[in-house]
């Protein structure tokens, strides 16, 4: 496995890679999450890439970036276990080089939910998406479900860019209780990692209610009363899965997203509905 610091040696050793390439973009602090989306793309793409970069246009002036867990060397390892042949991982001067300017505007889709909590969150992230996708020129790449809104800003970008990669969205992971995992996970204090699930449980009555056949909104309001303590709510709802607006009328496909805070720590979960789940119900 080749790790790399460069950009120029991102792309040269990329190019020369078997096609298709798969690409899975991190910020490192892995876990099986992570570790999810190698095996899916080492499954299905000749050659597998990764970058460990944490993204600063990412985080506001107030977040966490420079507390952000950072563990490479066992990201490596782990990634090396994976199978993946080329690790990208640059400095921020690498890639934000004196004199950039340039961002990449998602426009209205990232200036809800987690884009109104965190303005300028989706600018950063689809810039360095757009980035990778260039450096690398991979065919494929790999993100998870647990990212909903983050996925379908980079669809957005993606189609209209016209940019030459398939996205490709793996299912999320959980713990044992419902949990799903997040580096972020790390941060919760055992009273708050307890509660923590109960959000999980509050979109699943949500899901399971529209699956039934529910089409009100007091739908959402009724599975509030699963959120424990400590938790105190950011956002629960149900959205548009390409637009992520709020549906006036629950019904699939759909999305059913919400965000707690625990102490000083948000977390973000969802589930996505489909019709064809809702028919075969």
């Amino acid at each position: 496995m080749h790790v790399v610091r460069t950009v120029r040696q991102a792309r040269d050793l990329a190019r020369a890679l078997p096609r298709p390439l798969g690409l899975v973009p991190t910020m490192g602090a892995l876990h099986a999450g992570h570790l999810r989306l190698v095996e899916t793309a080492r499954n299905a793409a000749a050659s597998v890439a990764a970058s460990i970069f944490v993204n600063p246009l990412q985080f506001g002036p107030n977040e966490d970036f420079g507390r952000y867990p950072r563990s490479f060397e066992s990201d490596v390892a782990q990634l090396e276990a994976a199978g993946v042949d080329l690790v990208f991982a640059p400095d921020v001067a690498e890639m934000y080089p004196a004199g950039f300017l340039t961002s990449v505007d998602p426009g209205p889709i990232g200036t809800i939910f987690e884009g109104a909590i965190r303005p300028g969150h989706f600018n950063g992230v689809a810039t360095v998406c757009t980035k990778l996708f260039s450096i690398f020129e991979s065919e494929l790449a790999y993100f998870g479900e647990k990212d909903a809104q983050q996925v379908a800003v980079l669809k957005r970008i993606v189609a209209d860019l016209n940019l030459p990669v398939a996205l490709r969205v793996v299912a999320t992971v959980r713990e044992n209780d419902g949990l799903a995992l997040s580096s972020r996970n790390a941060y919760l204090s055992p009273e708050e990692r307890a509660a923590a699930p109960s959000l999980y449980r509050a979109l699943r009555d949500v899901a399971a209610a529209i699956v039934a056949g529910a089409r009100e909104r007091d739908t959402i309001e009724r599975a509030r009363r699963h959120l424990a303590t400590p938790l105190h709510e950011a956002y629960l709802d149900v959205v548009d899965p390409t637009t992520f607006t709020p549906l006036e009328v629950l019904a699939a496909p759909c999305v059913v997203i919400g965000s707690v805070y625990a102490g000083a720590t948000r977390l973000i979960d969802n589930i996505p509905i489909t019709a064809a789940v809702v028919r075969a119900a």
